[in-house]
């Protein structure tokens, strides 16, 4: 790690947008490519896009949608994969000063139904098929009727539907994604230029929808001063380099592939790589195929990349930055990425939609024992920064969870976050949003922590997965870090389920390692060893990794696995362990 190279990095940022200027996302594109025009911003196998390209491409994206009655505020949902498409959807909606509603492209029938109506979206841009799956049937389904135009009953409010034709070159049904750009023609660029100069950057960009960890999605409300200074704050963090170009997987429809990657490289003229399917062989040679200096991935998209690498032969000379989170990675981790992918720097980050993406990261130079026992530490946002947050976008501290009150450095209890990075709330939502926060303007994470004398973040869990086994406070994280010690277990999950007496037990979802068989008493036995009595699970379920129910970022969905456990032991009189 070169850290006079860092310093240099972040004093040309500094340089470059201090004093802070409040800035659409779209205006923060203009500047970049009148200065870039012909350097490339959106690269894949098929086709590079320059600046000016992409410039051009969301103008006329714009156009059509003022022709068809767009105005400022209006919802446009969004329900497509990582194509050049999106990229050009996001920067038009943002120019007319409407609203993007990016929509999760797994959502099937009534949950596109729900996020459709729930949003409120006069306009739906989405594909045809992707991955095996009949967009079109879908909207039949919950739209009957949708090709005339409107949602009917289901979708009042959804008046257009245009489709982006994937493995063809026009959809087989719908109105294309042409007659929108059609549809505008008649407006002039410089029109479009004039309206994106005028929205204002303290206005609503974004509608992301929650992941679901613990039931319905929300959709978070994200403001154009928000998703820039964020943005700012990871380019300067991660230290970008002038023209630096990631290579990703993440949905876009989710901050961390929008945010940390889409808008973070405008601000030193940099690429994206996008994938619309993770593919490590692919990802891999992208990189010596685009000069990809930097890979963003949650950890299973990590381990998989790191075991093809290891056996493959790749040129990955360019390759300088590795960026993995979203979930907990083993301790070993951090050590292979190193030495397999020959990166000089390493990143993990802690964050949610409700904060704009990672308000949390490790730093340039973090020992590895930082990545293997922490989060993070609040990020340095520099010109982007709160100077009342001693120039952070956010801070954190940690309450009780029973009274509020602020609990002592290096003790557990809520994460509470406020700064200009975080959501002004829940749309429609005005119940859960008052919820949100806490009287005085800090917002509840929902996340259980703590944070030690040094100002790093250690997440040890979720408050809702949290449990009470005869009134003592379980936290599922612990258990799980002792049984993902036992040789046999490749993961392990544990959740709380109703008990007659004891009010909660635990439950233990287990992936065994690879030729490993898990004897269940075998493994309560060793827990017992480990853990007080009331921490061990009383029943052990293993399962295939690949039935485990999991977000976009990897995450285990455990009111999911609430629900199964229910089920499956409501008829077993047994527990492998007597709580």
């Amino acid at each position: 790690m070169n850290l006079d190279t860092t310093t240099e990095r972040r004093s040309a940022l500094e340089a470059r947008y201090a004093p802070w200027q409040p800035r659409t996302t779209a205006q923060l594109f203009d500047e970049v490519a009148d200065q870039y025009p012909e350097r490339p911003f959106v690269l894949s196998d098929d086709r590079t896009y320059t600046y000016a390209e992409m410039g051009r491409w969301s103008v006329r994206l714009a156009a059509g949608l003022l022709a068809i009655g767009v105005q400022p505020g209006d919802h446009v949902a969004v329900d497509m994969a990582n194509f050049a498409d999106f990229v050009a959807l996001k920067l038009a909606v943002a120019r007319i000063g409407a609203v993007s509603v990016a929509v999760n492209y797994l959502l099937r029938h009534e949950e596109l139904a729900y996020v459709l109506r729930q949003s409120e979206s006069r306009v739906l841009i989405t594909m045809d098929e992707f991955r095996g799956l009949d967009y079109l049937d879908c909207l039949d389904r919950i739209a009957p009727g949708w090709e005339d135009g409107g949602g009917g009953d289901v979708l009042p409010r959804l008046r257009y539907v245009f489709v982006r034709a994937v493995d063809s070159a026009q959809p087989r049904r719908g109105a294309p994604l042409s007659c929108l750009e059609a549809a505008g023609m008649a407006i002039p660029d410089e029109q479009i230029y004039a309206i994106t100069r005028g929205v204002s950057a303290r206005t609503v960009s974004d509608i992301v929808y929650t992941s679901g960890t613990t039931g319905k999605p929300k959709g978070v409300m994200l403001v154009h001063d928000a998703v820039t200074r964020t943005a700012y704050g990871s380019a300067y963090t991660r230290a970008f380099q002038d023209g630096r170009r990631i290579g990703y997987a993440l949905p876009m429809y989710h901050v961390f592939g929008y945010v940390e990657a889409m808008v973070a490289v405008l601000f030193v003229g940099g690429a994206v790589a996008p994938q619309a399917t993770f593919d490590p062989e692919a990802m891999l040679a992208s990189v010596a195929r685009h000069g990809i200096n930097e890979l963003i991935c949650v950890p299973a998209m990590t381990s998989r990349l790191l075991d093809v690498a290891a056996d493959g032969d790749f040129d990955l000379s360019s390759l300088s930055t590795m960026f993995s989170s979203g979930t907990a990675h083993s301790p070993e981790m951090w050590q292979r990425m190193l030495d397999v992918l020959g990166v000089e720097e390493l990143f993990t980050a802690y964050g949610q939609s409700e904060t704009t993406a990672s308000a949390v990261c490790t730093m340039p130079g973090d020992a590895l024992v930082r990545f293997q026992t922490t989060n993070g530490t609040v990020k340095p946002a520099c010109a982007a920064g709160d100077p009342d947050l001693g120039g952070h976008m956010a801070v954190y501290k940690v309450i009780a969870t029973d009274t509020g009150a602020d609990v002592p450095i290096g003790q557990v209890g809520e994460l509470v976050v406020r700064g200009p990075s975080v959501t002004p709330g829940y749309y429609n939502k005005a119940t859960e949003t008052a919820a949100l926060f806490t009287a005085d303007g800090w917002m509840h994470t929902g996340d259980l922590g703590r944070l030690d004398a040094d100002g790093y973040l250690t997440l040890t869990g979720r408050i809702k997965e949290s449990y009470r086994c005869g009134g003592e406070l379980v936290l599922p994280s612990e258990v799980e870090a002792v049984l993902n010690r036992h040789s046999a277990v490749k993961a392990a999950h544990v959740v709380g389920i109703p008990h007659e007496r004891m009010g909660e037990i635990g439950c233990a979802f287990v992936v065994p390692a690879e030729g490993a068989e898990i004897d269940e008493r075998e493994l309560i036995t060793y827990c017992n060893d480990l853990l007080a009595r009331f921490k061990v699970p009383a029943y052990v379920l293993v399962v295939d990794e690949s039935e485990l129910p999991v977000t976009v970022t990897g995450r285990v969905q455990k009111f999911h696995l609430v629900q199964r456990a229910t089920e499956v032991l409501a008829h077993r009189a047994e527990t492998v362990n007597q709580p």
